[in-house]
């Protein structure tokens, strides 16, 4: 669902960024690291919302990683499909092997019809089943699109009012509202002022889901948001959500192969998916690949399964106004709503908004709808053209914390057809656009020294005479390829900008270096060195993990007197054993320690979700 998707930064970008998402991340939205996913990460982990996305770093499994890349290569080729354009069959086999992609389905539509279907790579990696465009594919939070139109559709008819609250229509709901009303427009804009993960029904009946601002005012990506409007659904249309969606939507546009629940019974129809072999730590690009088991999945967030002549039939009509092949879908005014910019949606790109469901904003100068959708097991995109009456839709069966937004974009410039368009290169995660900024001798309160060299447009580092490959993982994060820092990103910091800087301004130097609790300072480096730890937040230093595999794990670190999740995101004390991401004070995402036993609390609330603390060999 999303990534936003980080998730989706995590929303809008690029989707060619480096994977290194840890575990605890994925959110079933866009979210993008480096690159946009389309729904914003968790803070500290790449976007990706995802839900979460469940990473790894494998310091060495060069022969897994080599079998993987050269079975996607030979797949990857051959001609293209009827109707591909051969630029954009080519770009994809790049793009498979330059992101470790096992298989991909691809729908391409104009407001004409279905321009044409395609499949690459395997379905299967230990049989060698290659994709077919018969095989469903997770969509995650496209979802949200299709929940959206059909809430637009109970409003044409009179049974709902999307300025009304919601607890109008789910009077039962455990929330509490300090800071306003939450209306059905606050839940389809991602303005909620809600958190983006929490269980619509809290585990414990004294907790409620709580507001952190006043609806309307800021774009948070919720799929709690979309959770809700999946039980509204439910109440008034009298259907459960995937039963609704089918009669509603599926049917109308001939979606005969989609479904509206992820459940073992749609198993067999199912693409197999993979996910990284390990979930506690970041993930490098090429690492190790696990298949993924079933995943039951049925609320709106992110419930539907589709194949890509069924996903060219949905972009059809949404290219042709919201009308299908027996008529209108929704009227013109809900149409209108549904792809009208009602909020500012940061995740998704600086300049990007966000409709009902669907994420808005400018290709070349054309209006774009877009989203993105993370699964636990799939990574999805879907760009959609309205001037220029084209779109894409494309998926690949793993999560590895990117989405495939640079095909999706590609093809729809191409079936422009506006003459030569210059194809995207496919994203190499270990080239640094500016590595002189990185470089030099970063020295720890204790004498300890780790050395960042330049190699033409790659980064090394040298910790006690190993020279160790990074990976860009996102901003100002790499991977060090190294079972030595397995475990978090390597995480560098800047001098503060100066009170006049302008957005234009070059970035201050770098001047710091960590990597989980260890802190390194460069020459550059103007503060105090020695910062003592404090006693009051040691009880909960340690290592969380969730067997929901939308929350995974998080690892909590003391770095120079402060609380850090994942080593990444520094973390403030809002309340008795609360905290929250620091760098956001207005984030509705909090973090609730509890069961303080023998000097070290036994779990955290992350966004509800519990996590229990672990002690292994590596925490």
């Amino acid at each position: 669902m999303e990534e936003a998707v980080k998730p989706d930064k995590t929303a809008a970008q690029t989707d060619t960024a480096a994977t290194g998402a840890m575990a605890r991340t994925v959110s079933r939205t866009p979210t993008g690291a480096g690159a946009p996913t389309d729904a914003p990460a968790r803070p500290g982990i790449t976007p990706q919302l995802n839900r979460r996305e469940l990473f790894t770093l494998l310091a060495a499994a060069p022969a897994a990683c080599l079998a993987v890349r050269s079975e996607v290569a030979s797949a990857a080729q051959g001609a293209a499909a009827a109707g591909v354009p051969a630029p954009l069959h080519k770009f994809i086999g790049e793009y498979m092997r330059a992101m470790n992609a096992p298989g991909l389905t691809l729908g391409l539509a104009s407001s004409k019809g279905t321009v044409a279907t395609a499949a690459y790579g395997f379905a299967n990696l230990a049989s060698k089943e290659p994709v077919t465009t018969a095989h469903r594919f997770e969509i995650g939070s496209i979802t949200k699109s299709f929940a959206a139109l059909v809430v637009l559709q109970l409003q044409d008819e009179g049974k709902l009012d999307v300025q009304h609250p919601i607890v109008r229509y789910l009077p039962w709901l455990p929330i509490e509202t300090e800071f306003g009303e939450i209306t059905l427009h606050h839940l389809l804009t991602h303005t909620s002022g809600m958190p983006e993960d929490p269980p619509i029904v809290p585990i414990e009946p004294r907790r409620r889901v709580r507001q952190a601002y006043e609806p309307g005012k800021r774009f948070h990506y919720s799929n709690w948001a979309f959770d809700v409007i999946g039980h509204l659904i439910e109440k008034v249309d009298g259907r459960p959500w995937p039963v609704a969606v089918k009669s509603r939507i599926f049917d109308p546009l001939g979606m005969n192969d989609t479904v509206g629940e992820i459940s073992s019974a749609q198993r067999t129809r199912i693409a197999n998916s993979y996910m990284p072999l390990h979930d506690d730590r970041p993930y490098p690009r090429h690492g190790e690949l696990a298949s993924r088991g079933i995943l039951t999945m049925t609320d709106a967030a992110g419930s539907i399964a589709s194949t890509p002549g069924d996903m060219a039939r949905y972009i059809q009509m949404i290219l042709n106004g919201g009308v299908g092949p027996s008529g209108r879908v929704v009227s013109e005014r809900a149409f209108k709503l549904f792809t009208t910019p009602h909020t500012d949606a940061p995740a998704f790109g600086p300049k990007a908004s966000y409709g009902y469901g669907i994420a808005i904003d400018q290709l070349d100068g054309h209006k774009r709808l877009r989203h993105t959708g993370g699964m636990v097991s799939f990574m999805s995109a879907i760009h959609i053209d309205l001037e220029a009456g084209v779109g894409a839709f494309a998926s690949i069966n793993a999560q590895q914390g990117y989405r495939p937004n640079p095909v999706a974009e590609y093809a729809v410039r191409l079936l422009r057809g506006e003459g030569h368009i210059t194809p995207p290169v496919a994203d190499a995660a270990d080239v640094v656009s500016d590595p002189a900024s990185y470089t030099g001798v970063y020295r720890s309160p204790g004498g300890r020294t780790l050395e960042v060299k330049a190699q033409g447009n790659r980064l090394v580092l040298v910790s006690e005479g190993t020279t160790i490959p990074l990976q860009r993982s996102d901003d100002e994060q790499f991977i060090a390829l190294h079972q030595r820092f397995a475990l978090y990103p390597i995480y560098f910091g800047r001098a503060e900008a100066a009170p006049d800087a302008s957005p234009d301004s070059p970035p201050p130097p770098i001047t710091e270096l960590s990597y989980g609790s260890e802190w390194y300072a460069h020459s550059r480096f103007t503060g105090a060195h020695e910062v003592a730890a404090s006693p009051g937040l040691v009880p909960y230093e340690g290592y969380y993990y969730s067997e929901n595999p939308w929350v995974g794990s998080v690892r909590i670190v003391q770095r120079r007197g402060q609380l850090w999740m994942n080593g990444t995101t520094p973390l403030a004390q809002i309340g008795n054993h609360v905290f929250r991401p620091a760098d956001e004070p207005m984030s509705p995402v909090t973090l609730e320690f509890f069961a303080l036993l023998d000097g070290a609390t036994q779990g955290l609330y992350l966004d509800g979700n519990p996590l229990r603390r672990l002690v292994t060999a590596e925490t």
